[in-house]
């Protein structure tokens, strides 16, 4: 499969939950358009995606639509989503992301292989629990595990989970991928084997599935099992008044 069709999916899906069937520019494009029900973003921000080179844009009412509209006049479709960038051009109170966005075809798709046996848990399993809890709150809620909606595919070591992957279903027949590894056991290829499993399960459903990460470690893992980044996606708060920013670590759920 080329990226066209991964794309066209892609766009599919986030034009879905901005709300506005359709618009998603052509490439080198950026359209901002007023969404209060844009699940882009919170209620009341205003949330970017930018995929294969174009850029949508949804904000709350008409006043900051036309607010973002000059404030990032003249910028490229990347520097949407460059955290720097948007922060010189656009006053704003909090941020999310930036966080890629990637996708993988059947045909792109490359198998972990490797020694560790993976085993299939229901998706509410206790085990879950105590692997987030070993991972730390940060991790755990970047992850969010606690919210797939498939089997967990697990990877135990002296009877203890150690790593899982699972997906959540999104609109569009997607599956947004969920992977956590215990601190202890990084490093060693748990994360793809364990993610292997989810894309495999995803893909024999006829799923697209879709990986969003900030980490460059979680970015490795997808790009080994074939997932090409087509960009990314930015969440931003916007400040009555003045340019500081507040940074936020933690990513849409």
């Amino acid at each position: 499969m080329s990226t066209r069709p991964l794309l066209l999916g892609a766009r599919g899906l986030w034009e879905q939950l901005a709300r506005e069937p359709g618009s998603f520019p052509s490439a080198g494009g950026v359209n901002v358009i007023v969404s209060p029900a844009s699940e882009l973003c919170p209620p009341g921000w205003v949330g970017v995606v930018a995929l294969g080179g174009s850029a949508l844009v949804t904000a709350p009412d008409e006043s900051t639509a036309a607010t973002v509209r000059t404030a990032l006049a003249g910028l490229p479709p990347v520097a949407l989503v460059d955290a720097a960038a948007v922060r010189e051009a656009l006053p704003v109170a909090g941020m999310l992301g930036p966080a890629a966005l990637a996708y993988v075809s059947p045909e792109g798709f490359r198998p972990a292989t490797g020694p560790s046996t993976v085993e299939r848990l229901p998706g509410g399993h206790p085990a879950l629990r105590v692997l987030e809890d070993a991972a730390g709150e940060d991790d755990a809620a970047e992850a969010s595990l606690d919210e797939i909606t498939s089997g967990a595919f697990v990877v135990r070591e002296h009877g203890r989970v150690v790593a899982a992957a699972g997906y959540r279903s999104w609109p569009r027949r997607t599956a947004h991928l969920s992977v956590l590894t215990a601190p202890e056991a990084r490093g060693r290829g748990l994360a793809r084997t364990t993610a292997s499993a989810a894309v495999a399960d995803a893909l024999a459903a006829g799923l697209l599935p879709q990986w969003r990460a900030r980490p460059p470690a979680s970015r490795r893992v997808a790009a080994a099992l074939g997932f090409e980044e087509l960009g990314a996606q930015l969440s931003l708060e916007p400040a009555p008044e003045g340019p500081a920013a507040r940074p936020l670590a933690t990513l849409l759920p």
